[in-house]
């Protein structure tokens, strides 16, 4: 196997390591690490990098790789998975979403040597962790206030990663545009096919999205031979997911107080009224309908807008919204059954 050093350290075939890896210091003196588990098989294989909190207050993303490393059947039979929980350790502090600089540090990748604080630990995640890979995964949630369904944005139009995405098994896929100085961007330039992985709240826990995260890279490393399937996965069938020729969100009418008619995983159809919003006094000022029929895959939870907020992301697909709905229901049984004695192996 080829040697793997990260930081300094070097990982060994059949072994399991943690590093604190240094990215910078406080005003106070006080070391920064970003932590970092990897885990090598004794026989060759892919490597594959899993990151979270690239944004600091998306949660969901830690929550899944905790409960990865303590899964008992996370067991590699070949190649190297590095899981990265917090990449931006500032942002985690402080429940933000940017760095202390202010900059968005997935607005930042490649990143510099020598250039800010974000710029610093963009090109140190790059040089340390997404340079060794041969795939990626990046766990994401929606913005604070804002949820998303649990969806796979990737480059669909390259077999390997739409490979990739369809075993991860989210039933909403996202042929999506890379943006400059995304971890996405900089990783696909290295020669590494990545997932986006989007789903639920900043700052909050959803278990449906977490539950849908784990299996997802558990389907992802048994499709790429890095773990043996799970029994009683090998004569199931495999549900397809679907893929969006467009997104858009519709955007609040007026300012005022909000009543939700449709949710997060809704069909609707053109015209479909998906809130009202309302005075203080109760009055009606104005209604927000859907100006296409598709899935409604991303929604603002604060009941308090502004005329032009972003209120509802709505996914458009060639296929019948019916169906694509009723496989969301689907994973919503699967994965949170309504008598849930479910155990961290089982999510």
């Amino acid at each position: 196997m080829e040697k793997l050093v990260i930081d300094g350290t070097e990982i060994k075939p059949g072994s399991w390591v943690q590093i604190e890896m240094p990215v910078a210091k406080l005003y106070t003196d006080t070391d920064i690490s970003m932590p970092i588990q990897v885990m090598r098989a004794k026989k060759d294989g892919p490597t594959v990098f899993v990151s979270a909190a690239v944004h600091g207050d998306e949660l969901n993303g830690i929550e899944i790789i905790r409960r990865l490393i303590r899964l008992k059947t996370l067991k590699l039979t070949r190649g190297t998975l590095i899981l990265v929980p917090m990449v931006n350790v500032y942002g985690v502090l402080s429940q933000s979403r940017y760095m202390p600089d202010r900059r968005d540090l997935n607005r930042s990748f490649p990143g510099s040597l020598h250039g800010s604080l974000a710029g610093r630990v963009a090109d140190k995640f790059l040089r340390e962790i997404v340079n060794h890979c041969d795939y990626g995964i990046d766990l994401h949630t929606g913005a604070i206030h804002r949820s998303n369904l649990p969806q796979i944005r990737a480059d669909l139009d390259d077999e390997l990663t739409r490979g990739l995405a369809d075993v991860f098994g989210v039933p909403v896929l996202l042929n999506s545009n890379l943006r400059d100085g995304s971890l996405r961007q900089s990783a696909l330039e290295a020669g590494v096919r990545i997932l986006l992985y989007e789903a639920g709240e900043a700052l909050r826990f959803d278990e449906l999205s977490i539950r849908a995260g784990v299996k997802g890279v558990m389907n992802v490393l048994a499709h790429l031979g890095m773990v043996r399937k799970r029994a009683g996965s090998r004569g199931k069938k495999t549900l397809r997911p679907f893929e969006a020729n467009n997104s858009s969100w519709v955007r609040a009418t007026c300012s005022g107080i909000v009543l939700d008619i449709k949710h997060l995983g809704d069909a609707v159809q053109k015209g479909d009224v998906l809130a009202e919003i309302g005075s203080p006094f109760g009055k009606v000022m104005g209604t927000v309908t859907a100006n296409r029929s598709g899935i409604i895959i991303g929604q603002q939870n604060i009941p308090l807008v502004q005329e032009g907020d972003a209120m509802f992301h709505i996914a458009y697909f060639s296929e019948d919204d019916d169906k694509i709905a009723e496989r969301i229901e689907f994973m919503q049984d699967d994965l949170l059954p309504e008598e849930d004695g479910a155990s961290v192996e089982d999510a």
